[in-house]
């Protein structure tokens, strides 16, 4: 995929012109550091490997991690809150946690040495992303102990941007900045960059005319379609950013803009496997799957075999020498099983993105029927209802449960909306929300060895 505008020349750090061999050489070197630094300084991983007859120099080669026990985000939370922590507490720079479903969230903490790694990868994927010293950088992802402003911020400044710390919110003003300050770059998630371009035709202003012209956006998954959607409207490069607090933060992988062909894994600090997300094992590269890392660089929260739940796969090098991932197609823990059917959020987002009397707004909705589970699709129309006569009414409601039926292969029903009445987030997207009773709504079963 073209980039839309110029790219600048930027200095590589060496290792991203490695060879295969140069970089293997270092991610067993330091992934015997970080076995051994979590197996001496924290309890569970001892006791984990323990359990699982295994010793941090049972490591001969990379292949061997598949020997280790995974990682989990139930362990976080039976740890919690510093746990897992493999340095005293006075050595802890920054505490950062992410939002949980069961009340307590999942907390991380970062040594002095782990915040400049995290600005370096952060920098490092401003960089990949077209970005250099003295940009501006208009940052509305939210800050706190979310991940995602901060990490950003620090790694901004660390490439020698100007930085707005806007955060999430307010959306007029964000606006308002972006044509006061005529930014170079927003780092934001997908879902609230539809939002500002919604906003920026409601103040009478062409979003495609503003001085943005690359948006990094990560902290949900997103469509090519929905890549497509922002470029055109914004006029704009849209690359995918990708991390999670557990591993880091944002800046565990990145798109390259002279390609846009999924995030390199900056894999001198984060060893990726993927893995069957029912058997717990390591299928080849290519092969799609749930997404696992192991750090090889942090201090503090030394992360071994994490399963993210991501559903994607490893893709061979191409704009640098690390190996890139797909596009995130779901989550191994957020699949619906609709009917005997997998059915993934960002399956109906590709589709009804086809339809151009619909807005890319959508809220899904599980609900029982009987003994039969049920989707609804909750979709915007593009044009007040009143422009929109009720035979075409039928036809775009009939298209898109047709193609939910062709692609999917499941019935839905589509609910039509007037513009702009769907609710909106200012951080990530909700589109699911199951109204089944809570025994009926099926799990999914994961191995955690």
């Amino acid at each position: 995929m073209v980039s839309r505008h110029p790219v600048r020349a930027a200095a590589l750090d060496p290792i991203e012109r490695a060879s295969r061999d140069e970089l293997q050489t270092l991610q067993l070197e330091r992934m015997r550091w970080s076995l051994r630094h979590a197996y001496d300084n924290v309890a569970h991983y001892q006791q984990s490997f323990d359990a699982a007859g295994v010793h941090p120099d049972d490591l001969k080669s990379l292949a061997d991690i598949a020997k280790f026990p995974f990682t989990t985000k139930k362990d976080l939370r039976d740890n919690y809150p510093f746990g897992l922590f493999a340095v005293p507490k006075e050595r802890i720079s920054r505490i950062h946690g992410s939002s949980g479903t069961t009340g307590k969230p999942t907390v991380v903490g970062y040594t002095a040495k782990d915040i400049s790694t995290w600005a370096d990868v952060v920098a490092r994927s401003i960089r990949a992303a077209g970005g250099g010293p003295g940009d501006m950088v208009h940052i509305a992802y939210g800050y706190g102990l979310f991940t995602g402003g901060l990490g950003a911020h620090y790694g901004a400044e660390r490439l020698g941007c100007t930085v707005v710390p806007m955060s999430g919110g307010q959306t007029e003003k964000q606006v308002q900045l972006i044509q006061d300050f005529k930014p170079d770059i927003i780092m934001v998630t997908p879902s609230y960059m539809l939002n500002l371009i919604e906003e920026f035709h409601r103040q009478g202003i062409d979003p495609a005319q503003s001085s943005l012209r690359t948006g990094i956006f990560g902290a949900e998954p997103w469509t090519n379609a929905m890549r497509q959607e922002i470029e055109n409207r914004a006029d704009i490069d849209a690359v995918d950013i990708y991390g999670l607090s557990e591993v880091m933060g944002p800046g565990v992988a990145s798109e390259c803009i002279e390609t846009k062909d999924g995030p390199t894994i900056w894999e001198d600090h984060f060893y990726p496997e993927i893995i069957n997300p029912a058997t717990g094992d390591v299928v080849a590269d290519g092969e799609e799957g749930e997404l696992v890392f192991t750090s090889l660089t942090k201090e503090a929260l030394p992360i071994i075999r994490y399963r993210t739940r991501d559903l994607t796969r490893l893709l061979p090098p191409s704009a640098r020498s690390m190996r890139r991932m797909g596009k995130i197609t779901g989550r191994s823990d957020d699949m619906l099983i609709i009917r005997g059917v997998n059915v993934f959020p960002t399956q109906i987002e590709e589709l009804l993105l086809r339809c151009p009397q619909l807005t890319p707004n959508y809220l899904i909705e599980v609900i029982r029927e009987g003994n039969l589970d049920q989707l609804l699709v909750n979709v915007e129309l593009s044009v007040a209802d009143a422009g929109i006569e009720d035979g075409l009414r039928k036809e775009v409601s009939s298209n898109l449960q047709h193609l939910v039926k062709t692609y999917v292969g499941i019935s839905v029903r589509v609910l039509l909306h007037h513009p702009e009445t769907l609710e909106r987030s200012i951080g990530k997207a909700k589109r699911v929300i199951d109204r089944r009773p809570k025994e009926s709504a099926p799990a999914i079963q994961l191995v955690t060895r």
